[in-house]
């Protein structure tokens, strides 16, 4: 077999059946013709380096095949790319405030094996974020094959494009250091007039990678786990859940079909005000009953198992400031995850109380 047909080959091996025929024929006279001229040129016939020259000249195989090949160069390509990076970037901040937040309640219950928690954080963020980036990429790739262009992508309004700053990092610093630059585009008031429906963004995908890890769709073992004393212990959940499961994933829902309207349109104050003040008294009525069940997680270690469990008796400022300052064994570490528990439904039912009246006030006012 010489140069031509091996290189054929190997271009014919990446063509649809359908058209390889035609495309290796053109290809072969072009080649032939390009042997030819230089031939000519030289007043002898090629030496096998000199056709192995021609043929790099005109591409390696791959190449060569993509330029017949129908359909997308790229599974990416540049009119998604850029939706594609935004959406990557808002979802790596989001597993990065998940990581920090397992991080936090790691090193508070075992800070003897910080380096060990430190590093399943570490381990937790990157495979999250590899499957985060995969999942992206497999969906702009489909939507690059078919040619599918979700209508925001092809209609949208200059004001509507203040939220996308939230995706430059140097506008975080800028906002940081309180620069009139930053103040301009990132204060809430400066989104609310440049896109009122900004804000519900990152609350919209957030709520999302939460029913997915709720259902089960996404699993991150490091929740499941703390480390004491050099020793895993691991954390179950108590029976409240399993019975809140289905109110829980409501709430959720309903909390994105909240946001995706917000996102859509921006305007209907009045009606989507009257959601989030229904919607936070569902929260309210949630926390109270995972208050009321007085027992959340239990820890279990070598045997021995101990509840994350609390009632009224712990809303004590004397006992939050003695925060940390317990024993580190499984009871201790219980006791001092039970009482950040009950702070934490505690002003999370503040919240949500004035988030109530907040958007009560605001539909009153839109009538």
């Amino acid at each position: 077999m010489d140069l031509i047909d091996r290189y054929l080959n190997a271009v014919a091996a990446q063509l649809p059946q359908d058209e390889r025929a035609d495309i290796v024929a053109e290809l072969r006279d072009l080649i032939l013709s390009r042997f030819e001229a230089r031939e000519e040129e030289l007043g002898r016939a090629l030496t096998e380096a000199e056709q192995e020259a021609i043929l790099q000249e005109i591409g390696h195989p791959l190449v060569v095949a993509a330029r017949y090949r129908k359909g997308p160069d790229s599974l990416v390509g540049p009119e998604l790319f850029p939706y594609w990076l935004f959406g990557v970037k808002a979802g790596l901040l989001i597993l990065l405030v998940v990581q920090s937040i397992t991080l936090f309640i790691h090193l508070v219950a075992g800070p003897a094996d910080a380096g060990h928690s430190i590093t399943q954080a570490v381990h937790g963020f990157f495979g999250s974020a590899l499957t985060l980036i995969g999942a992206a990429t497999v969906a702009a790739a489909a939507a690059e094959h078919y040619g599918w262009r979700p209508k925001w992508l092809t209609h949208w309004r200059v004001k509507d494009l203040g939220a996308f700053g939230l995706a430059d990092p140097a506008a975080w610093g800028a906002a940081v250091a309180g620069t009139e630059t930053a103040k301009a585009t990132w204060t809430p008031r400066a989104r609310a007039k440049s896109w009122p429906g900004g804000d519900h963004l990152f609350s919209l995908l957030a709520t999302g990678l939460f029913l997915l890890w709720w259902v089960g769709l996404i699993h991150l073992p490091a929740l499941g786990q703390l480390a004491l004393r050099g020793e895993d212990a691991t954390v179950t959940g108590a029976p409240i859940w399993t019975t809140l499961f289905l109110p829980i994933l409501t709430y959720g829902l309903i909390r994105m079909s909240i946001d995706l309207d917000g996102l859509f349109r921006p305007h209907a104050v009045r009606m989507r005000a009257v959601g989030e003040a229904a919607l936070a008294a569902a929260g309210l009525w949630l926390t109270w009953t995972i208050f009321q069940a007085g027992h959340w997680f239990t820890l279990e270690q070598g045997g021995q198992t101990a509840r994350i469990a609390g009632d009224w008796l712990m809303l004590d400022f004397h006992r939050l400031r003695g925060l940390g300052d317990g024993p580190r064994d499984l009871a201790g570490v219980a006791r001092t995850l039970s009482l950040v528990s009950v702070w934490v439904l505690a002003i999370g039912a503040i919240s949500l109380a004035w988030k109530m009246i907040a958007n009560l006030w605001r539909a009153a006012r839109a009538a």
